[in-house]
């Protein structure tokens, strides 16, 4: 069976819940893209004071926030930790590469 072969009201509805989703696709785009902006400037304010890509005491307490969060709104807390373990991961490859490009300066 082929879209063609579907009734048209059931269609439309197909349509119109296809829009919603990639509405809320753009939206996640965006709302990670503003993310990442914060965590720029996190990686590069961490990068001026010498400080660590990684917080693996900040993380886990995200993970559990967000595992939370997941429960509230019925999402699978596993699905939500899988997804923040590879943000987590990009954010930390983006410090790595910002700590490395920025100069060290001697403190004091």
């Amino acid at each position: 069976m082929t879209t063609r072969d579907i009734d048209e009201g059931v269609r439309a509805e197909l349509t119109r819940l296809r829009e919603s989703i990639d509405n809320i696709d753009a939206a996640v785009v965006y709302m990670l893209a503003e993310r990442f902006k914060c965590t720029q400037q996190v990686g590069h304010l961490k990068a001026e004071h010498r400080l660590p890509p990684a917080d693996p005491a900040r993380e886990a307490r995200q993970i559990e926030r967000l595992r939370q969060l997941a429960g509230s709104a019925r999402l699978d807390p596993a699905f939500a930790e899988k997804l923040l373990n590879f943000i987590i991961a990009e954010v930390i490859r983006h410090h790595e590469t910002i700590a490395e490009s920025t100069p060290t300066t001697p403190e004091g």
